[in-house]
């Protein structure tokens, strides 16, 4: 295993095309690290750059302290699964997991490539499948065979290059859980490139958020949600994503098309000269009154619904509202950043499943202020963030991240005991 240092890495190519644009990340040993942002953010591009397989046009990268910026990819032991499997049509599931060990010529005997086959295909549920070509396996067996010849490599590092984007809903959910399985059971350095923030905070032990080559913030799935340090990175982070509102300052007041809240008093202090902010709301901290009964500190509002969609545990209600001009560039071009599609204005509500609020309905609602995040209009920044609770979830994080390795190691040790 090995720790992965990145010291402001730059990716320039021949057009003067900026890809990645100082970028700076530590990935400790044993971590499971999520590259994720919108196409073109060059969440690839640097990947691609660990594994060497792009050049480095400024920056250093370590691989366990030794840098490694000049190193062919053969010599840097790190392990890539990619998107298309690259798989070799004419070898047996078996060959094609044995194949890095083939091309180590006379390192391994025949016992020991075997040995070492088996030991993937257990880890991966392959047993079965080993006699098999790989036309004749489900994209989700494909992606177990390329996995399965990135584990007998011993290699210090996996890298996965979007992985399971081109397989459908149901096997990339159960993919997820494998990959989660596996990485955990074997305690290796990970790193992840996705487009998918739910296998973003599903996988992730941390998550690097890029945006056109720029770093925006590294931190715990949990921190991100929670505490985004940005208008983008709020709006990346969660499905259904946050709700964005224009507001405007009146007094101790944030006016809101659809209510108003009242703002705190450290919070007046950071608005002053920024009469029009941006409120941020997640869909599930706004509760159908009829169902749920507001507390004391709660705002209250009447609106009209648009649409609703059942899912069997829970639902969404739509409500559609006029934007303020004044705002509305600044949502469009995070829509633009975030590969929107440019559609109407509208606020997302998760309501309970018991809910009978349907579409044309007056429902009341509540939400309380607290949970509301207000970013500044022009730079993006979240004035909400509470540095003291992003500490606290980064520690309680890095505790789970290191008593799940240590569980790791301990089976390993057994297991190696027991064999």
């Amino acid at each position: 295993m090995a720790n992965i240092e990145l010291r402001d890495i730059v990716k320039t190519y021949g057009d003067g095309f900026k890809a990645v644009k100082g970028v700076s990340l530590d990935i400790a040993d044993g971590e499971f690290m999520i590259l994720v942002g919108p196409s073109g953010c060059g969440k690839s591009t640097l990947l691609r750059m660990i594994v060497g397989l792009e050049d480095i046009t400024a920056g250093e990268l370590k691989i366990s302290g030794k840098r490694v910026n000049e190193l062919a990819p053969r010599d840097r032991n790190l392990a890539m699964v990619f998107q298309n499997y690259a798989l070799y049509p004419h070898l047996s599931v078996f060959e094609n997991i044995a194949f890095p060990l083939r091309l180590a010529r006379g390192q391994f005997t025949e016992d020991e490539v075997k040995q070492k086959v088996n030991a993937a295909a257990a880890v991966l549920e392959l047993q079965d499948h080993l006699d098999r070509k790989p036309a004749n396996l489900s994209g989700g067996q494909r992606q177990r065979v390329a996995m399965g010849r990135a584990i007998v490599r011993d290699a210090d590092a996996f890298l996965f290059d979007e992985p399971l984007s081109n397989l459908d809903a149901k096997l990339r959910g159960q993919m997820r859980t494998e990959i989660a399985r596996m990485q955990r059971r074997l305690g290796i350095t990970t790193v992840y490139v996705t487009h998918d923030q739910i296998e973003a905070m599903t996988l992730g032990d941390r998550v690097a958020v890029l945006k056109r080559g720029e770093l925006q913030q590294v931190a715990s799935p949990r921190e991100l949600y929670e505490q985004p340090v940005n208008l983008f990175v709020a709006g990346f982070i969660g499905s259904p994503p946050m709700n964005f509102l224009p507001a405007r300052v009146d007094g101790d007041v944030l006016k809101l098309p659809i209510c108003d809240i009242p703002i705190p008093g450290e919070l007046q202090q950071k608005l002053e000269g920024r009469d029009l902010p941006i409120v941020g709301i997640r869909p599930e901290y706004i509760k159908d009154s009829s169902v749920q009964r507001p507390n004391d500190r709660d705002v209250t509002f009447e609106a009209q619904v648009d649409v609703t969609e059942w899912l069997g545990n829970e639902q969404y209600a739509y409500v559609p509202f006029e934007s303020d001009p004044a705002v509305q560039h600044k949502l469009d071009e995070l829509d633009r950043d975030l590969d929107g599609e440019g559609l109407r204005t509208q606020l997302v509500v998760n309501l309970d499943a018991r809910s009978r609020i349907r579409e044309g309905d007056v429902a009341r609602f509540h939400l309380d202020p607290a949970m509301a995040h207000v970013f500044d209009l022009a730079t993006g920044e979240n004035l909400t963030r509470n540095e003291e609770e992003a500490a606290r979830i980064a520690r309680e994080s890095e505790e789970d991240r290191r008593r799940s390795l240590e569980r790791s190691k301990a089976r390993e040790a057994a297991e190696a005991g027991a064999s």
